[in-house]
C-alpha cells in the first residue's frame, strides 16, 4: 500500500494530505525512468571500457592468434626468399656459367609490381600493415618463382642443345699441328711486317706451305667469302652459332661457298700468301659476341695441358706477325 505524503498547513496548524495531479504524477514517473536510463547508459560505458564481454574477449582471442599467424607467415616467407636467393646466385654463377648465357639482370629480379595501388583493399583495417606486408612479401616471392621457372625453362632447352653446343664451339686448331712447329704469332701487340710500327694482333698465325689444307674449327655455316687483293686477302667467315664466329685468312683457293654448312674438321679452303701477307701462313680468329677473343683458349679438343702451355709460349715469343 502506498504512503501517503502530508504537508504542514500554517494557517490551520494542521497536516494536510497531499493529493497529486495526474500531470504531477506523470511528470515524477518520467523523471525517475528518464534518471534510470541515464544512469544505465553510464554504468554499461563504465563497464565496457574496463570489462570485457565474452564476446569481445573471443574476438580479441582471434585477432591476436591472427597477429600472430601472420608474424609466423612473415618468418616462413623470409626463409622462402632465402632458399629462392640460393637458387638464383647457384642459376647465375654455375648453371649459366655452364651454358655461357647472361645472368638475369638483379633489376629485373627485384623489380617491384607496377600500376595501381594492389593493397588498397587491405587499408583502413586493425593491423592492417601486418596484412599488407605479408600480401607485398606474398607476391615478390610469387615473382621470383615465375622467374626462376622460366629460367629453369631456358637452361633445360640449352641442356638438350649441349651436345650440338659442344660441336659447334671452335675447340681444335685450323691446320694439322701436332708438333706445335706451324705456330707463328699470337695474340697482343707485335711489329706490323709492312708498317713496321707496334700494333695489336688479334689472332693467331700458323705458317704453313702453300696449299695446307684448312680445317673449320668447329661445326656451323659460311656466311662470308670474299675474294681481296688487299687486307686479309682471300678470306672465310663462319658462324657457329652461340655468339660464335671464326675468321681464316690469306687463303690460297676456297673449298667451300657462302652458305653452305660445315662440321668440325671438314677443309674449307687451302693456305696461301694473298692480301697483305709477307709469307704463306693463316691468319685465324675467334669472334664471341662480335667481340674478338684470343683463339689460344679454343684449342682444348686437340692439346694436351702441357701442349696448350707450350703452344701460349711458341706463339708469345715472336715479335711480328705475317700479316
Amino acid at each position: 500500500m502506498a504512503k501517503n505524503k502530508y504537508k504542514f498547513n500554517r494557517e490551520s496548524l494542521r497536516y494536510d494530505l497531499i493529493h497529486l495531479s495526474f500531470k504531477a504524477k506523470t511528470f515524477r514517473f518520467l523523471s525517475y525512468f528518464l534518471a534510470s536510463i541515464l544512469f544505465a547508459i553510464v554504468y554499461y560505458v563504465v563497464f565496457t571500457m574496463f570489462f570485457d564481454s565474452p564476446r569481445e574477449k573471443i574476438l580479441k582471442r582471434e585477432v591476436n592468434q591472427m597477429v600472430f599467424q601472420y608474424e609466423f607467415m612473415q618468418k616462413q616467407l623470409v626463409g622462402m626468399n632465402n632458399v629462392l636467393s640460393d637458387l638464383e646466385e647457384t642459376d647465375d654463377n654455375i648453371y649459366r656459367t655452364i651454358f655461357e648465357v647472361e645472368p638475369i639482370p638483379g633489376s629485373v629480379r627485384e623489380a617491384g609490381m607496377g600500376g595501381v595501388n594492389r593493397y588498397s583493399d587491405l587499408e583502413g583495417f586493425d593491423n592492417d600493415e601486418i596484412v599488407i606486408e605479408t600480401a607485398k612479401a606474398v607476391d615478390k616471392i610469387r615473382k621470383k618463382i615465375y622467374l626462376q621457372s622460366r629460367s629453369y625453362d631456358e637452361l633445360i632447352e640449352l641442356a638438350r642443345n649441349k651436345e650440338e653446343m659442344l660441336a659447334s664451339i671452335p675447340a681444335i686448331q685450323p691446320i694439322s699441328n701436332k708438333d706445335l712447329k706451324r705456330t707463328a704469332s699470337g695474340w697482343g701487340y707485335r711489329i706490323h711486317p709492312i708498317y713496321k710500327i707496334r700494333k695489336f694482333h688479334y689472332g693467331l698465325d700458323f705458317t704453313a706451305p702453300r696449299g695446307t689444307e684448312v680445317y673449320a674449327t668447329g661445326n656451323g655455316k659460311v656466311i662470308f667469302v670474299k675474294s681481296s687483293k688487299r687486307g686479309l686477302g682471300y678470306h672465310i667467315v663462319v658462324d657457329h652459332g652461340y655468339g660464335y664466329e671464326t675468321l681464316y685468312a690469306h687463303f690460297d683457293k676456297f673449298n667451300v661457298k657462302k652458305g653452305q654448312k660445315v662440321k668440325r674438321g671438314d677443309v674449307i679452303g687451302f693456305v696461301g700468301n694473298t692480301g697483305m701477307s709477307t709469307a704463306p701462313h693463316l691468319h685465324y680468329e675467334v669472334h664471341k659476341n662480335h667481340k674478338r677473343v684470343n683463339p689460344v683458349n679454343f684449342f682444348y679438343n686437340d692439346l694436351t695441358a702441357e701442349e696448350y702451355d707450350r703452344m701460349i709460349e711458341i706463339s708469345m715469343k715472336s715479335g711480328q706477325t705475317f700479316d
